[in-house]
């Protein structure tokens, strides 16, 4: 497919993980701003209908597969050396798997701009690593190696996506909104943050050729999507028109609940645990930590507000 001009003065970019959620919706806003997209995609990938589908939608709209992996050195340099960007958005298990690529930035020289998968709660201010299984400290370290190295880099603090708690109103085991009763983590006036992928996305392609957000990191804390549970309870009861009878579970007993419950299945109280008892999310200035608020940096980006994502509850 021929490059316009002005595809060819924007940054090109290397998405790795283009057939998970969050992955296709970055390859998506690339193409969308008009960023020469290359998606290193595994060759199982291609046998899978559902990520072969991705794949087809991401082609159709100008985007480049290259054939690779984050295990292959040889496949990672040769894709690497054709971009000025590379963002990945392995899932958090594969996050210590983005070492290679790392090695593979430094080799090549011609990154200006890392994004590693990261996308959740800031890992450095997150302090539960007794309780997580190495959850953030994984991604605590994928960040010392890309300062040790020198890779430029952006890294987005995007806090919760919309599709994970949200749809139970942070009940955990829940898959909908519940329409009686209701339980509150520690005191419900701690707020934090829930983003859907595809805004997350749009701010993430808005960093890449922006100096601003060189050597940063990127906080998602957007007005309509920061809320404490007590909040999120009075918003979804006047959507339903009644009220809720509310169970307040202290830190003390969460955290009991935490102890008894084997991983993986205490993963989603530890995540509440963190956001909405500890204020891992919102408990800090952005400014103060050298951070840049995403929302007050691209104005022009519409999200969707946590208000409108509850309507698609009803």
């Amino acid at each position: 497919m021929e490059q316009s001009a002005d595809a060819k003065k924007r940054p090109s970019i290397l998405i790795v993980g283009v057939t998970g959620r969050l992955g296709f919706e970055l390859a998506s806003a690339s193409l969308e701003a008009s960023h020469p997209t290359y998606c290193l995609v595994r060759s199982t990938s291609f046998s899978d209908p559902e990520k072969s589908r991705k794949l087809q939608i991401l082609v159709d709209s100008g985007g480049i597969i290259l054939e690779g992996s984050l295990h292959d050195e040889g496949s990672l340099m040769e894709a690497v050396k054709q971009v000025n960007v590379v963002i990945c958005a392995v899932n958090s298990k594969q996050v210590l798997d983005q070492k290679p690529l790392i090695s593979a930035i430094k080799k090549a020289g011609c990154i200006k701009r890392f994004i590693p998968s990261e996308f959740g709660l800031d890992p450095d201010k997150t302090h539960i690593s007794d309780m997580d299984q190495g959850f953030y400290s994984r991604k605590s370290e994928i960040r010392r190696l890309v300062e040790s190295q020198d890779i430029p880099y952006t890294f987005i603090s995007c806090n919760f996506f919309m599709n994970y708690l949200l749809p139970s109103l942070i009940q955990p085991g829940k898959k909908t909104p519940p329409r009686d009763k209701l339980t509150i983590f520690g005191n419900g006036n701690v707020k934090g943050v829930f983003m859907k992928e595809k805004d997350v996305a749009k701010f993430t392609i808005s960093t890449v050729d922006d100096p601003s957000t060189l050597n940063k990191v990127l906080y998602l804390r957007p007005p309509g999507n920061v809320y404490s549970m007590n909040e999120l309870a009075e918003m979804w009861e006047e959507k339903i028109g009644k009220k809720l009878e509310k169970i307040y579970v202290t830190e003390e007993e969460l955290l009991k609940k935490i102890k008894e419950t084997p991983y993986p299945d205490n993963m989603e109280m530890v995540f509440i645990y963190a956001a909405f008892v500890k204020g891992f999310q919102t408990s800090f200035e952005v400014e103060a930590c050298g951070g840049v608020e995403g929302s007050g940096l691209y104005p022009h980006v519409k999200y969707t507000t946590i208000s409108e994502y509850l309507d698609t509850l009803l």
